[in-house]
C-alpha cells in the first residue's frame, strides 16, 4: 500500500493542568507547555497514518521544527492539525498547525517521520 499526500487528522485536547508548562518543567507558567504541544503535533501525524500502513510497518519521528506562537490557559481547547505534504521514498513530511478554539494560531511545525520495518526497527535497539 503506497503512502500518498494528502493524509489527513484532526485532534482536539483541553489544556489541563497536567498539560502546563509548570507541571512538565519546561517552565513555571500554567499555560500550555511546548513540549506537550509538540507531543500533540506528532500524535496528530501518527492519526493521519491509521489504516494507511502496511502490516508490520510504522513511522518513527525523525525531525522536528515548531513554533509555539501563542499562551494557551488551562482549559483552552486546541485543534491540531496534521497534513501530510510530501512523500519521498520512506521519508514523510507533515505540515501542523495548532489552533485554539476562536481560530487563532497557537504553533505550527514541520514534522518528518519515516516508514520503518516494526520488527527489523526493534532487533536493531
Amino acid at each position: 500500500m503506497a503512502i500518498e499526500t494528502g493524509a489527513r487528522a484532526v485532534l482536539q485536547r483541553t489544556v489541563s493542568a497536567a498539560d502546563t508548562a509548570r507541571a512538565l518543567g519546561s517552565g513555571d507558567l500554567e499555560v500550555l507547555a511546548s513540549p506537550r504541544l509538540l507531543a500533540w503535533s506528532e500524535a496528530a501525524t501518527v492519526a493521519a497514518l491509521a489504516g494507511r500502513l502496511e502490516l508490520g510497518r510504522t513511522t518513527v519521528g525523525t525531525r522536528v521544527e515548531m513554533e509555539h506562537l501563542r499562551a494557551s490557559a488551562v482549559g483552552a481547547v486546541i485543534h491540531v492539525q496534521a497534513d501530510l505534504v510530501y512523500v519521498d521514498g520512506r521519508m514523510l513530511r507533515f505540515e501542523v498547525a495548532a489552533t485554539d478554539g476562536s481560530g487563532l494560531l497557537v504553533g505550527r511545525a514541520t514534522v518528518s517521520r519515516v516508514l520503518v520495518d516494526r520488527e527489523r526497527f526493534l532487533a536493531r535497539l
